[in-house]
């Protein structure tokens, strides 16, 4: 018997049987001579058709495929294969070289959601190569029995032609959880296990193992004790979740009353859309910057308008939206930043939002002209100043006055306000209070500089955690500084997704939490389970915590 272990998680569940070991066809371009430079124009033109029927087909069945053909269809990509076949480039290598370049892109993004995407372009450039060169890519087709997939890695692709009847659960070894194969594995509540390192060496084909999804745990030939125990724990686990998709609709409020928001976190509309399923009370963080990188231009009002406007109408409670944040580590394929020997502290989010004035206002008077269709919010990212703040909010003014001008409507009563992210927020933060009208801690960010710890090195991976007492101190500033000044504080990272931390949070006055969507009711539920008083408590004696050891002990006084 053999445990693997990762830190972070994909998904929740127990899966427990025997393995098949997948080893999926990798295709290489060839590199041969261009005998007619249309000929491999059209080589590439039919591929790009074929393709996007097929995923024309699974994207009936899975959302994650219109993404795919918005990839394979962009103007963008299929220019510069064209671009570089026109220049004698064969059309096998005139696609690994334009894939090269978007791969490079995404994976040097700071968003982890965004870094993932990198693996649907190289799903693509799989699909398209096996057109090209007439081959059939090895699937999961024909696995019929109940069976857990082990593999080096798996794009959505191979997802695709999964059998979830009989796959019960899978693990590869490498891979993140922002990929889209683990929010895949969320929606269809499929225990997964990403980036367990050397997995693949240490299995063989019918070896029998448990995958604990919730835990990071995966068991090797365990014996029966072991099996024995985890099967209990399925079946409580499973229960749990029933129990949960019948209380969805309940309210979060505690024992003793205390009624707190929860709200999700969305990028575009469908997004939205599955949010409300959930039963949300509304969305605590809407990412403006997917409309700009999923376009070949800078978004125009019209265009963002029409965006908002449909977020806004999909929700009935409070949207809040973050302005433009990207810049430095998140490319555009039409605007040209400067290279930074540090992009996380670079040229980014409010930073270049404030130097682009006419693009800044373009946005903000989209945001406005929305706010007429419901409860729209704005909130400016990664503030470290008050003259940062106030001339934002300048600019704010003048796009209403712009607006006035013009006999638009928009709400007079948009609320504005600050992701709490960095240390300069947190140690001015009640100056900020008197200025906003809400803070949405922003905890993936803050924890890496509180910590001085870059949250994308596997180096140090284990050095980044929101539990260290440096963050949990600088969470409850934030919280008693909007307090002081009634002003609402949320928070917007994964950190308020935690079920660990959700207690201790409630108990820290956190007013909103803004959780991915497949959180909402496992949030919700630990909250109705809870009684305020006592979790007061437990914020108390974190304030007074002064190591990870410190934190661990009164989480487990109170668990």
């Amino acid at each position: 018997m053999e445990k693997l272990k990762v830190s972070k998680t994909a998904s929740k569940g127990i899966a427990i049987g025997k393995i098949y070991k997948y080893e999926k066809t990798v295709l290489t371009a060839d590199d041969y001579d261009v005998q007619n430079i249309d000929s491999e124009k059209e080589i590439f033109q039919k591929a790009v058709g074929e393709v996007s029927s097929d995923l024309e087909k699974l994207a009936k069945d899975s959302e994650v495929f219109e993404a795919h053909i918005q990839l394979v269809q962009d103007p963008m990509l299929i220019d510069a294969v064209t671009e570089k076949i026109s220049d004698c480039k064969n059309a096998q290598m005139a696609l690994k070289d334009t894939i090269d370049e978007f791969v490079m892109i995404f994976e040097s993004m700071d968003d982890p959601y965004m870094r993932g995407r990198a693996d649907d372009v190289k799903d693509i450039y799989q699909r398209l190569l096996s057109k090209m060169q007439n081959a059939v890519l090895k699937d999961l087709s024909q696995i019929n029995t109940p069976t857990i997939v082990i593999a080096k890695d798996l794009a959505p692709s191979d997802t695709a032609t999964m059998n979830f009847e009989h796959i019960t659960g899978f693990a590869t070894e490498f891979g993140g959880v922002t990929s889209h194969v683990s929010i895949m594995a969320r929606n269809m509540n499929l225990p997964v296990l990403v980036g367990v390192h050397g997995l693949f060496g240490k299995v063989k084909d019918g070896d029998f193992v448990i995958i604990d999804a919730g835990n990071g745990d995966l068991i090797i030939n365990p014996d029966d004790e072991t099996v024995k125990k985890y099967e209990q724990i399925k079946k409580n686990f499973e229960e749990k979740e029933l129990r949960l998709k019948e209380e969805a609709h309940l309210e979060p409020v505690t024992q003793d009353g205390k009624r707190v928001l929860v709200y999700a976190n969305v990028g575009n509309v469908e997004d939205a859309q599955k949010a409300v399923k959930a039963h949300i009370d509304g969305i605590g963080l809407f990412r403006s910057e997917f409309l700009y990188m999923e376009s070949d231009h800078f978004p125009t009002q019209d265009e963002q308008f029409e965006a908002y406007k449909n977020v806004v109408l999909t929700c009935k409670g409070e949207v809040i939206i973050r302005t433009l944040d990207i810049g430095g580590d998140k490319g555009l394929s039409y605007y040209e930043f400067d290279k930074e020997e540090n992009p996380f502290l670079g040229f980014r989010a409010i930073r270049l939002s404030l130097s682009m004035e006419d693009m800044f206002k373009t946005q903000l008077k989209a945001l406005l002209r929305a706010s007429s269709y419901g409860t729209l919010s704005i909130m400016y990212p990664m503030i470290i100043s008050i003259e940062e703040l106030l001339k934002a909010n300048a600019l704010l003014e003048e796009c209403k006055k712009e607006l006035d001008k013009e006999g638009i409507p928009y709400s007079k009563d948009v609320k504005v306000g600050m992701m709490m992210e960095t240390p300069a927020g947190v140690i001015e933060v009640d100056n900020f209070a008197k200025y906003v009208d809400f803070f949405s801690i922003g905890t993936n960010d803050l924890t890496q500089y509180i910590l001085a710890v870059d949250r994308g090195n596997e180096k140090i991976s284990d050095m980044y955690n929101s539990f260290h007492p440096a963050v949990l101190h600088s969470i409850q500033k934030i919280i008693d500084a909007g307090h002081k000044e009634n002003i609402t504080v949320g928070m917007c990272g994964e950190f308020a997704s935690d079920e660990r931390a959700c207690k201790m949070l409630l108990g820290m006055g956190l007013d909103e939490f803004s959780v991915a969507h497949t959180q909402v009711s496992a949030i919700k539920s630990i909250i109705r389970r809870s009684n305020f008083e006592q979790c007061k408590k437990v914020s108390e004696k974190i304030r007074t915590a002064y190591s990870l050891a410190d934190v661990e002990k009164i989480l487990k006084e109170y668990k």
